[in-house]
């Protein structure tokens, strides 16, 4: 280390010394006192992790100089210093790194160099899904349904924790991974040996889920990654990337009578998409802060994939020790937090100067109104007192001016009439909202005096209540309102992501009969962060966006064509109408009852044995060994190609000819569009293979369940119902036109066809491909269908840096550019030529017509650092940690 750069120190807190590396130490070379919070945490672990190769001087004194408006071009190493992982995409991350043991063995290697060399804790909370619902056993039913279903998976995650070091697992039942993080796993400051001496740092984490941002409303830097990339952090490869801009986000004010964190996190995704900060942090201040505790800010951090943001910081405060207090974290931690962050000049007051900022945004939170979202977008605000205009309109434009239908069906829960923009599905769900108690006691509330006015929810209306914790079931049981939720048919479903990533359960038989033939206009609503198409359920068409409060009282409507606000929900035990201002509870009463019934203790009981679990846990059976024990027939976990073949030696990266379009795609085609998710239809090529396997339909699970077979998952792979594939016009899901032949077949098919021809594969698309979930099997999907390249006019972070993960090459066009400019169809052959190895920024495509005729045109290569040009060259980020590992 530099001269100037030996900032080691030390800090006695709590009767221990710990080393540190003192950013005020380095604000005697540079003035780094208006660094924004975030970068101030960036150029921490630079400092800690300096060696002269992975992290150098140069780096840190770019991050000491950093230029708010310079477009980002210094490359840095950032080392998180824990993982957080879901089941979803945990199960094939632990897959691979099995997978990477045995290549390791095949290559004469050291097996147990695969190993996480952080904390990586791995959070079992995708699996629930809403079966049943509306009776009061209905959470216990869900989870034998859960553990019958995941048994095979169960037991590969025990084997995972008992194989590697520093792995842990949270066993089902216990919650959302980014509730249980928020209130349990985060450190905030670590204190923990490195390098041999008690060392005290920020608490960094990059996560398998984009939502993994929550963890900024504690102060906590980290973001979602693809899996792959994930895998490579455990294995302790610094995640590589470009020191960014950073949005500065002003708060004033605070948020008005009736309108929730709901309504300012909707209200701030819309203003912050419309401005655009794709790769860009955002970073929350100004006196308003004052007036948000901490879940308000966890709210706000968990959409920053919504708006489109690496992440949503908020700096350390007074409000976040009250947090880490009353969620049960020792007193010797608090102080820790505190010392250290006064220390590096990271905790914030009153007196704290405002950063500078690549651009600043405003809001004064009392012009924040009631809204919901939707139909198909998150940034797609709508005012509440709109939102009856606006689904009329959205109806007509949809159905191209139809009438209006309502059908009479005979269900199990009685008979009805079901018409278009009647709501199918209503769910509070998601670690947005759950984690919140002032919306989730605002629910609870509102359904407490929806019951005393004998207001009923309709019977076509699936309900559920998956709460992100067992805290939250503690204190609703303690304001004595969760019996008054579950007379509403929201009984506690599970302790999961349901409804928000599509697990919400089948609908009744005849309610989906009836939709289905009579092509109804379905809607649900829902207290999550995602409404993407296709992806809530197969049977609904739109849906919206709401807080906890509104989507129960829009089950009492039972529909989307009515105004919320003037309409009344029902009638009273005499026969008057009643309105949503009847039952709305106030501000101050859900603050009273937040102060009374949310303690500690609640916090406290709900982790006392958090990775112990239940019975059913306990009882899962597996087998303690460094290799896993592949087994032939499982239609679960199996070994995945990635490896076949591999030597030490590198590759490169060649140019591509004689390519055909596999799909030629739109505009906001999301990871839900590609990544295999939700339901495995019986029809389609994933159904087929299990059928061929023996399984029966009633076992098929979800896609999501198995994805540590990637037999399913790249059969899965672009076969969303509602994507749409400009080869195959006038169809949905699935589907393509096999070339030149011209022939419909499934994507599946055609591009099993394609390989064994040797034809490599191109993905043509428009604007925000990728935008979603850090779904990794989006890429290695795409990857294992042969697809060498993907061509679109712009990406969303996480999914570009998959595709290099998997050795795929994101190209784009030229601003402005699209492929109307060049009148392709898809239909034609393409060279791809000027890759040179990964030296080039751009290359030349040239598109060969069935006429003879050629259009060439200059793209964008998408490979953004030298250490992703590595990764490419090597086939992938798995292969280089491999060959550096076993060479």
């Amino acid at each position: 280390m530099s001269d100037t750069l030996k900032t080691a120190m030390h800090l006695a807190v709590n009767n221990k010394n710990y080393r540190y590396y003192s950013l005020a130490k380095l604000n005697e070379h540079y003035d780094i006192n208006k660094l924004p919070f975030s970068l101030k945490i960036l150029l921490e672990n630079l400092l800690r992790n300096e060696n002269g190769v992975d992290v150098t001087a140069d780096d840190i004194k770019a991050l000491c100089q950093w230029d708010p408006q310079a477009k980002p071009t210094t490359e840095i190493a950032f080392t998180p210093s824990r993982v957080v992982l879901q089941d979803f995409t945990g199960v094939p991350a632990v897959v691979d790194l099995a997978a990477m043991r045995d290549a390791m063995k095949k290559l004469g290697g050291d097996v147990q160099k695969i190993n996480p060399l952080s904390p990586a804790e791995l959070v079992i909370d995708h699996s629930v899904q809403v079966d049943k619902y509306g009776t009061a056993n209905a959470a216990d039913l869900n989870t034998q349904i859960e553990f019958e279903r995941n048994k095979e998976r169960y037991g590969f995650l025990k084997w995972g924790q008992t194989a590697f070091d520093s792995f842990k697992v949270v066993p089902p039942g216990m919650g959302i991974v980014h509730q249980v993080n928020l209130e349990y796993l985060a450190r905030v400051v670590f204190g923990a040996q490195q390098n041999g001496e008690l060392t005290a740092y920020p608490d960094t984490v990059v996560g398998t889920d984009s939502h993994t941002t929550m963890i900024n409303g504690l102060g906590v830097l980290g973001w979602g990654v693809g899996g792959i990339e994930a895998e490579a952090a455990m294995l302790g490869q610094a995640i590589s990337m470009l020191i960014p801009q950073v949005v500065g986000f002003k708060l004033t004010g605070r948020l008005p009578e009736g309108a929730t964190a709901t309504d300012l996190v909707l209200t701030v995704v819309e203003m912050l998409r419309e401005h655009g900060v794709v790769g860009k942090f955002v970073e929350f201040f100004g006196s308003g802060l004052q007036y948000l505790p901490l879940a308000d800010r966890a709210t706000l951090a968990n959409m920053a994939p919504e708006y489109g943001a690496t992440c949503g910081m908020f700096p350390v405060d007074e409000e976040t020790l009250r947090y880490l207090r009353l969620s049960g974290r020792t007193e010797e931690q608090v102080k820790l937090v505190e010392e250290y962050c006064k220390a590096q000049g990271m905790f914030h007051d009153a007196n704290s100067p405002d950063a500078n900022y690549t651009a600043t945004l405003e809001l004064d939170m009392s012009t924040v109104v009631p809204s919901i979202s939707g139909p198909k977008r998150p940034q797609d605000r709508i005012v509440l007192t709109e939102a009856k205009e606006k689904f009329q309109n959205l109806f007509n434009a949809f159905e191209n001016g139809r009438d209006k239908k309502s059908i009479p069906v005979k269900a199990e829960r009685g008979d009805y009439q079901f018409s278009d923009g009647d709501i199918a599905v209503a769910a509070i769900t998601s670690c947005t909202n759950t984690s919140n108690p002032a919306v989730m006691l605002g629910a609870g509330l509102l359904a407490r005096n929806a019951v005393a006015k004998g207001l009923t929810v309709k019977p076509w209306v699936k309900t559920s209540l998956a709460p992100g914790s067992k805290v939250v079931t503690h204190y609703l049981k303690a304001a004595d309102v969760l019996d008054d939720l579950d007379a509403l048919g929201f009984n506690v479903v599970g302790f999961g992501c349901t409804t928000c990533i599509g697990n919400s359960g089948p609908l009744d038989p005849a309610l989906s009969k009836t939709i289905n033939e009579n092509d109804l206009i379905a809607t649900s609503i829902l207290s999550g962060n995602r409404n993407f198409e296709g992806r809530i359920h197969p049977d609904v068409q739109m849906n919206f966006l709401a807080s906890p409060p509104l989507v129960v009282a829009y089950a009492i409507a039972g529909t989307m064509d009515t105004d919320i606000q003037k309409d009344p929900l029902g009638q009273d035990q005499d026969g008057n109408d009643v309105f949503l201002k009847d039952i709305w509870p106030s501000n101050h009463e859900i603050a009273d009852t937040i102060s009374e019934h949310v303690s500690n203790d609640m916090f406290a009981k709900g982790y006392e044995d958090v990775f112990a679990g239940d019975d059913n846990w306990k009882n899962v059976k597996t087998v303690e060994s460094q290799l896993f024990n592949w087994q032939d027939d499982s239609t679960y976990i199996k070994n995945p190609p990635y490896f076949d073949g591999m030597t030490l030696e590198v590759g490169e990266i060649r140019d591509i000819t004689g390519a055909r379009v596999l799909a030629k795609l739109g505009d906001s085609v999301t990871t839900d569009h590609i990544s295999p998710a939700g339901s495995i239809a019986e029809d389609s090529p994933a159904g087929e293979y299990l059928k061929a396997k023996g399984v029966p339909k009633h076992e098929f699970n979800s896609y999501g369940s198995r994805r540590g077979n990637h037999e399913v998952m790249m059969r899965g792979t672009f076969a969303n119902i509602r994507l749409r594939n400009q080869l195959a016009p006038g169809t949905e899901g699935g589907w393509t036109r096999f070339q030149p032949s011209d022939e419909p077949m499934t994507i599946f098919d055609a591009s099993m066809k394609y390989q064994a021809d040797n034809v490599p594969l191109l993905i043509i698309a428009g604007t925000e491909y990728g935008t979603g979930s850090s779904r990794d099997w989006a890429a290695k999907g795409t990857n294992l269908l042969g697809v060498k390249a993907v061509l679109v006019q712009s990406y969303e972070r996480i999914h570009r840096s998959n595709l290099v993960g998997m050795g795929v090459v994101p190209l784009q066009f030229k601003d402005g550019e699209s492929a109307d400019t060049y009148s392709l169809t898809g239909r034609e052959t393409y060279d791809i030529t000027g890759l040179d190895n990964g030296n080039s920024k751009t290359a030349q495509i040239t598109a060969h017509r069935a006429d003879g005729s050629t259009v060439s045109f200059e793209v964008d290569v998408r490979i953004d650092t030298p250490k992703e040009v590595e990764y490419c060259r090597h086939g992938g980020i798995l292969h280089y940690v491999l060959r550096n590992l076993a060479g």
